[in-house]
């Protein structure tokens, strides 16, 4: 049998000032939206423009809303909506954990949807850029459940060399499954929507860019949740699927429909 690894136990606080604490994940979701920022306000210029650098300055505030009201509400109807109308008041608090992306998703949507009829810009268009950089912010939100020790892995066979054990989840090794997910959401996925953005004939067709990163998101979810232990109060579901592969069809499905409508209209 391969010696497995112990899971280095990270402090999930990076920075204790008095009262104040400044977690991992909380420094991921700032980090993944100011370098989202910065790069959606170079990609918004490239032909063909879809808006301004100062709009897009505008819509982080949009999006910041989204993601954080989106991301919460989201697990709060989407993974335990018993306890939480039970306990209305634990809704708020988000220190506590519990962020699912598929409502954050759904957050920044409806936020660029009203920011976008706003401001008059395409919102194909300007989703398309935000779908760019989107993964950046995935990949970071998964290195911060690493760093927490949460959202850890299914047992692992005995012949994986990188199989860790979890002190939360008992000695069992497991998939390091939060890694799995930085690199399929994050890195590959990234990888992906650069590659397909460099095309001009792509940015022309709006929604395509959208689409593509829809589909790419929901299937390395549902490769991710292979190797992911289910929320211990959900377990598997119907035909032993997860949640989070449950959700992430619609994703799919919404994602062919973007890519097949952009490529039956004009390019832009």
């Amino acid at each position: 049998m391969i010696p497995v690894l112990f899971f280095p136990q990270f402090d999930p606080v990076l920075l204790q000032l008095g009262p104040l604490s400044i977690r991992w994940y909380a420094l991921a979701y700032i980090t993944g939206l100011v370098v989202g920022w910065r790069i959606a306000r170079r990609l918004v210029q490239v032909a063909p423009a879809v808006a301004t650098p100062l709009q897009v300055d505008d819509f982080l505030t949009w999006a910041t809303l989204g993601v954080v009201l989106g991301g919460r509400l989201g697990y709060v109807l989407f993974y335990q909506p018993d306890v939480y109308f039970a306990h209305p008041l634990q809704i708020f608090a988000v220190w506590e954990g519990g962020m699912s992306f598929h409502g954050g998703m759904l957050g920044v949507a409806v936020a660029a949807t009203l920011f976008c009829r706003k401001e008059r810009i395409p919102l194909l268009g300007f989703a398309d850029r935000i779908a760019i950089v989107a993964p950046i912010g995935l990949g970071l939100g998964r290195v911060a459940n690493f760093i927490n020790g949460e959202l850890w892995g299914r047992p692992a066979p005995e012949w994986l060399p990188w199989a860790m054990i979890f002190p939360r989840a008992g000695l069992i090794p497991r998939h390091p499954s939060q890694i799995y997910q930085a690199l399929l959401e994050g890195v590959c996925l990234l990888i992906l929507m650069v590659v397909l953005s460099r095309r001009l004939s792509v940015r022309q067709r709006f929604g395509l860019l959208t689409g593509s990163f829809l589909c790419g998101y929901g299937v390395a979810r549902i490769i991710g949740e292979c190797f992911r232990e289910p929320d211990a109060f959900l377990g598997f579901l119907a035909f032993g699927t997860t949640m989070g592969q449950i959700l992430s069809v619609p994703m799919i499905l919404a994602g062919i429909w973007l890519i097949v409508r952009a490529k039956r209209r004009p390019a832009a």
